[in-house]
């Protein structure tokens, strides 16, 4: 399969002809040549009990055609007490690269029988692996850790950030060996409860500004994103409102962001990748599901109707194999009367090139 183009929404195939597995993940530019990982979902048909089937990578050129290059963390189907059992929650693989210990660090969300959500940390020292588990079942700064993405700075400091579970947005600090958090963190976004906490953070940085594209709380169905901007790491961080315009489903576009990616060689091209993880149940109505959400966790909450509470799919016994991406480039407006902070937009696209865009 040949592609001169990215077309957000629809199924997306490898070179060889077989649907991206690639799902909450990130793009990383690495020796001239752009490679793409994730949660691979492959035999995740909502019937075997299989969440993920580890995380697969692929090498592209040009950003539209991609080539399988394996499964590069493998499931541990012979351990169910793993972190990384194909029934064990895995989301959200997140790699950076240590440039002072060469190594290749891949933080993983696992969310636990119990409720809780911790960290998995492995090494590598190469980005198609073999990894090395060198943490398991970690508590950043003691807290339930969900949804979260990786920053390095260009001093090589790198931040975590996660939200604390249904409560609020977390930046924390990093370990020199990027493998732990040093305990200093700062607070953002404290909601209430879902569907309105913030989770799927995408972290990026543009002209010394940085960024926070996040997602509400409604597990694989799509919801309003929120884009944030500060001048620091730790922020303050100012909300900017919804990047998606015109989108009167309030769904993102029917995706959750996972990541943006700036592309190198080219002048201002910054790529907001989502998935879209339930493309048959894209006649849902956020307003009703949203209740939904919002009536577990708000005590104060009206009841909702049987048949919202019917429509909401399980999490667990959804087919994410079937899940396409949204792949948008992003466009900046420079503070002015109507935006005093400025803003960041995903126009909808049905199809677009990296190509149509300036190099450097």
């Amino acid at each position: 399969m040949s592609y001169t183009s990215i077309r957000p929404g629809q199924v997306w195939l490898d070179t060889e002809g077989k649907r991206i597995q690639a799902h909450g993940g990130s793009v990383m530019y690495w020796q001239g040549a752009f490679y793409w990982y994730g949660e691979n979902k492959e035999k995740t048909d909502g019937r075997s009990g299989i969440w993920h089937w580890g995380v697969r990578c692929y090498r592209s050129n040009d950003l539209m055609n991609w080539r399988d290059c394996g499964v590069i963390i493998p499931p541990r189907p012979d351990d169910p007490a793993s972190s990384l059992h194909p029934a064990a929650k895995m989301d959200r693989p997140h790699i950076i690269y240590n440039a002072r210990t060469r190594k290749f660090v891949c933080w993983l969300k696992i969310m636990n029988g119990d409720g809780t959500q911790t960290e998995t940390v492995l090494t590598a020292d190469d980005l198609l692996g073999p990894y090395t588990l060198v943490r398991e079942g970690l508590r950043p700064l003691n807290m339930s850790a969900g949804d979260f993405d990786l920053a390095v700075a260009p001093d090589g400091k790198a931040y975590y950030y996660f939200e604390r579970v249904h409560t609020e947005t977390i930046c924390a600090d990093l370990t020199d060996d990027y493998t732990n958090v040093t305990g200093y963190y700062s607070v953002h976004f404290p909601r209430r409860f879902p569907p309105f906490v913030r989770e799927g953070t995408a972290h990026f940085l543009r002209k010394g500004r940085h960024y926070l594209l996040t997602s509400g709380t409604t597990g694989y169905l799509p919801n309003p994103s929120e884009a944030a901007a500060a001048d620091t790491w730790h922020g303050p961080y100012t909300v900017l409102g919804d990047p998606h315009p015109g989108d009167l489903s309030r769904t993102s576009y029917h995706s959750q962001i996972s990541s943006v990616f700036r592309v190198p060689g080219k002048k201002d091209l910054y790529i907001a990748c989502a998935d879209r993880w339930l493309p048959d149940q894209m006649h849902l109505q956020y307003a009703a599901y949203a209740a939904y959400y919002q009536s577990l966790f708000d005590p104060d909450c009206p009841p909702v109707p049987p048949h919202a509470r019917q429509s909401v799919p399980d999490d667990t016994r959804v087919n994410t194999s079937l899940a396409d991406y949204v792949w948008l480039p992003l466009r900046f407006v420079e503070p002015c009367a109507a935006y005093p902070q400025g803003m960041v937009f995903a126009d909808w696209r049905n199809e677009w090139s990296p190509d149509e865009f300036e190099d450097e």
